[in-house]
This record gives structure tokens, C-alpha cells and sequence, in this order.
């Protein structure tokens, strides 16, 4: 007999939840711990009762802030990191582990911000820059109405010149960080009567205390309790010009160019949900009896498992190439249309999928995936419908 130790082959296992991406070193997992611990901490004891109430305390953005988790992209000179967008993404996923409503800190660092940084004189960036960073201040983009939602042009609030003022009117619902902003990034005509009505529009900086802006409802909604959405209200208020961000009349082109960046976060945000649902589904019908064995030896549990899988690592293969992509700073606005379509319409079937896996205890509320079930349902609606987005695609591939 042969008395040497045979070796023993190397586990087959697929790592399916990976958290390495191409775009990660070691600077962004340090990030990624402190991260989470913050969260953790901060966050998940009183997550519940944040749902339950319908909004994220103000506070939770001035410890974050105090920690350097808020826009960490932002430049040094106005009190930043300077870090690159894979932080950005760090944060994205972070947040989404624990669920849709924490999502106005991704929004306020990630999404509107980066207006500031990209179109804002000198003195708007002193001015509100450092605030932005330190959590002090709290931003939302303006842009849907009750009557205008993917057609921007069709927008009726207007912000009239009056010398050295604009005087605006209007209003705008279904605004993420509405109850909480206090400042505002509206999107307003201010030459009702361009041709093409898009040049028209303006972007103007509108700080939450300025007489004549009123906050209504904080709209509840089928999910991300925990994330205040608001209806905004403009009757006459006065806004200085130097409020203007950018040019007059360009304000739709910069929403467009911004819209890029949204949606790949967007994309990414489903997947980590995506991720999250699939994990737990896992675990529980491993653990889970029925017939006296496991229900994740049927076939049928196997077959869904598998499938949902392979769309998962289909997905972040594709996103990974985008982000990187994205962070090269290439135009990639027809693949970043793909992804937000697929990777959201993705995440909405698996959150069924997933439920169903869960039997009758994924209909109750003590179970995590009917909470990810009801979050899940608007990411193919917000930053653009899944229509528009294969409407671009289309545009783009020449039909």
C-alpha cells in the first residue's frame, strides 16, 4: 500500500458572491470595512424603526459626514477625499445591503453633487461643497412633475428674470431627499417658449429656507419606506441669478450628461439587491425541510437557484466592464441603457423568484425578502423607465 499522502483536490465551489471587482485595491476595501462597521453600528439597530417612520433622521447624514462616507469623490479643496468613483460604487452597495430606503446617502453623494462639482462657479462650490461633504447639507434633484415625468421637455414650472432674480413657480413631485434636502437642485423653464422646448430649460439652486418654497406630502410608497419622498411647492420665490447653475438654457444637456453616472448606479444598486435576495434564498431553503429532506435538493429549488445565478454573474461581468468603462471616461450611454434595463428588470423577477423559493414565510413581514419584493419594483421606473431606456438603445443602434 502506498503510504504517501494523496493531495486533495481543490474545492469546485463557485464564488458567487464575491465582493473583489476589477476596480477595487486594497484602499477601497479598507473603505468597505470602516464602511460597514459605521453601518452597522449606525444603521441596522435602527433601520426598523426608520421604515416605520418614513424617514432617515437628518443626523444619520452628520455622522456620516464626520466619517468621511459622504461624497468621497469631491476634491480636497472643498473638503473631500478625492477619491476615485470606485468609492462611490463601495458606498452604493454598502447602503443596499441593508436596504432601499438608505439609499438618499447615494443619491446626495453619487447622483447630485456631482453637478455642483461638474457645472458650479467658484464661489457655489466654497459655498456649498464643504457643507455637501460634511453632511450639513443634504441635496435632492428637482426634476419630475405631476404632469412631466420621462418628458422633460413638457416641464411647466418657470423661473422668470427679475433683475438681479429669478422668480419661480411650479411644482415638482416624487423627489428623493424632499423632506430632508435643503438644497435644491430644480430643474425650471426659463424660456417657456424655446424651439425645442428642451433649451429652454435652467438648473437654479434653491436652499430649503427661502420664503415661498413648501415641502407637502411625504409620499408613502409601496417600498423604501425609510426613504422620504416628497412633493416640493414654488409660489413666487426669489432666488438670486448667481443661484443659476451653469448656463441658462442648458440645463436639460446637463441633466443628460449626468444621467449616465445615475443609471449605472442604479444598475448597480440592483444588482447588490439582487445579490442580497439570492444569498438569503439560498441559506433558507438549505435550512428549510419539507418531505424530510432540505427543499434545496429538489430539482426544481436546484434549476431556479441556477438560473438565477448565472444571471447574476452575467450581470456583474457586464457591469464591471461598464464601470471601469465609465471610470475611463468614455461615452457609453447605449451599453449603460442596457444595463439599467436588464440588470433592474433582473432584480425584479428574482425578488418573485425568491419569495416563492421562501413559500408562505416569504409573504411575512419578519422575513427580509418581502421587504427586498416591494424595494425592488420601482428600479425599473426611477432614472429613466426600462421604455426609455430601450428607446435609446434603439435611437443607437441606428433604428
Amino acid at each position: 500500500m502506498n503510504s504517501k499522502t494523496t493531495a486533495r483536490p481543490k474545492s469546485n465551489t463557485f464564488n458567487l458572491f464575491k465582493e473583489a471587482r476589477p476596480f477595487y485595491n486594497e484602499d477601497h476595501e479598507m473603505f468597505r470595512v470602516s464602511l460597514r462597521k459605521f453601518l452597522e453600528k449606525e444603521v441596522v439597530p435602527y433601520f426598523e424603526q426608520w421604515e416605520e417612520d418614513h424617514l432617515v433622521p437628518s443626523e444619520f447624514y452628520n455622522k456620516m459626514g464626520e466619517q468621511g462616507f459622504l461624497c468621497p469623490q469631491v476634491d480636497p479643496a472643498y473638503g473631500g477625499l478625492g477619491l476615485d468613483f470606485g468609492f462611490n460604487l463601495l458606498l452604493s452597495e454598502e447602503l443596499t445591503r441593508i436596504g432601499g430606503g438608505t439609499g438618499g446617502a447615494n443619491l446626495h453623494s453619487s447622483i447630485v453633487v456631482p453637478y455642483l462639482e461638474r457645472y458650479g462657479t467658484e464661489a457655489q462650490k466654497q459655498k456649498y461643497l464643504p457643507k455637501c461633504v460634511s453632511g450639513e447639507i443634504i441635496t435632492a434633484v428637482a426634476m419630475t412633475e405631476p404632469g412631466a415625468g420621462s418628458d422633460l421637455s413638457s416641464m411647466s414650472a418657470t423661473a422668470v428674470r427679475d433683475g438681479d432674480h429669478y422668480i419661480i413657480n411650479g411644482a415638482k413631485t416624487f423627489i428623493t431627499n424632499g423632506i430632508n434636502a435643503n438644497l435644491i437642485f430644480l430643474a425650471v423653464k426659463t424660456d417657456p417658449k424655446a424651439v425645442p422646448a428642451h433649451k429652454g430649460i435652467s438648473m437654479i439652486l434653491v436652499e430649503g429656507d427661502t420664503p415661498g418654497f413648501t415641502r407637502g406630502r411625504n409620499l408613502k410608497k409601496m417600498g423604501g419606506h425609510s426613504q422620504d419622498t416628497a412633493e416640493l411647492f414654488f409660489e413666487d420665490v426669489r432666488v438670486p441669478v448667481s443661484n443659476l447653475l451653469g448656463e441658462e438654457g442648458k440645463g436639460f444637456y446637463y441633466l443628460m450628461d449626468k444621467l449616465q453616472q445615475e443609471r449605472l448606479m442604479c444598475a448597480n444598486g440592483a444588482l447588490g439587491v439582487s445579490q442580497e435576495m439570492l444569498k438569503s434564498t439560498i441559506n433558507y431553503v438549505k435550512e428549510r425541510h419539507a418531505f424530510g429532506k432540505p427543499v434545496s435538493s429538489f430539482q426544481n429549488t436546484q434549476f431556479e437557484i441556477a438560473e438565477m445565478a448565472t444571471e447574476l454573474t452575467m450581470a456583474q461581468t457586464f457591469l464591471d466592464d461598464l464601470c471601469v468603462r465609465h471610470m475611463n471616461g468614455e461615452n457609453i450611454v447605449t451599453e449603460v441603457s442596457m444595463a439599467k434595463y436588464f440588470v433592474t428588470d433582473m432584480a425584479r423577477r428574482m425578488s418573485s423568484r425568491c419569495l416563492q423559493l421562501f413559500g408562505g414565510y416569504g409573504y411575512m413581514e419578519e422575513y427580509e425578502i418581502a421587504r427586498r419584493y416591494r424595494e425592488v419594483a420601482v428600479m425599473p421606473i426611477y432614472a429613466g423607465s426600462n421604455e426609455i431606456m430601450k428607446n435609446i438603445i434603439a435611437r443607437n443602434i441606428g433604428l
